[in-house]
């Protein structure tokens, strides 16, 4: 399988279609921070005098994937005020971080631990290796469907300027089951581009193509996966679609 490599981000002027501003302080671009604590590492970030909860440290089964130092962050999502703070944060719920594919060596910050904080929870896990034990596991399957099948869809979110990552195979496995389980004669894969406002007015764009190789890539997973009896019609949205997260999508129909 090819991975197409993922281009700098496009810092784009031009006009979209007309929408409201995000309304609040997010979404931003700013450096992501570790803060240590008794129990697990917590990712933070700062803006405007201000301090925001991103999420723990944990395995990679989690449904938060930590970002990475030396990289800034997108940071997408909503505050919510009526939570209390974490990591003396406020909490964004729900949260969506994807990793700025620049280098920038100036996001550095990893802090000592803080023994006043407390996490308002249990970790999943203790510190250091998990030794094979994850820290969150899929859900069952669902009970095999029962003919007549029908023609069901499927969506895969994406990072901003993500291919596959960590938490594909939760979207992912769902649409394998039941192409298998239905013999499916025809995969249809639709791939999208996102663009996001910023708080700051700039208007971030993904580059052209990646709508293109996000569908052709999931493609090739199902086929390696064996679901090749099926025919196979790849397409792909390359206008930047202004929004969140959900802009930023491959959309999967299974026929059976």
């Amino acid at each position: 399988m090819r991975l197409l490599p993922v281009s700098a981000a496009v810092l784009a002027s031009a006009s979209f279609a007309a929408q409201a501003a995000e309304p609040g302080p997010l979404p931003f671009v700013a450096c992501p921070i570790v803060q240590d604590t008794p129990t697990v590492p917590c990712w933070i970030v700062e803006r405007d005098g201000e301090t925001y909860y991103l999420g723990i440290q944990s395995d990679v089964s989690a449904p938060f994937n930590p970002p990475s130092l030396g990289h800034k962050v997108l940071v997408e999502g909503g505050v919510d005020r009526s939570a209390p703070r974490i990591c003396g944060g406020l909490v964004i719920d729900p949260v969506t971080v994807s990793i700025m594919p620049e280098a920038s060596p100036e996001c550095d910050d990893l802090r000592m631990v803080n023994p006043h904080i407390s996490l308002p929870f249990e970790p999943p896990r203790p510190p250091g290796p998990s030794m094979g034990r994850l820290a969150f596991t899929y859900p069952d399957p669902p009970a095999a469907p029962q003919p007549p099948f029908e023609t069901k869809s499927f969506t895969v979110p994406y990072e901003f300027e993500g291919m596959v990552g960590f938490k594909t195979p939760r979207f992912l496995n769902p649409v394998l089951l039941y192409a298998q389980q239905t013999n499916a004669r025809r995969v249809e894969i639709r791939g999208y581009r996102g663009a996001t406002k910023l708080a700051d007015g700039t208007l971030l764009a993904e580059h052209e193509g990646i709508a293109r190789a996000r569908a052709e890539e999931i493609a090739a997973m199902l086929l390696g996966a064996g679901i090749d009896q099926a025919t196979y019609v790849v397409s792909a949205d390359e206008s930047p679609a202004l929004g969140g997260p959900d802009n930023r999508r491959v959309e999967i129909r299974i026929v059976p």
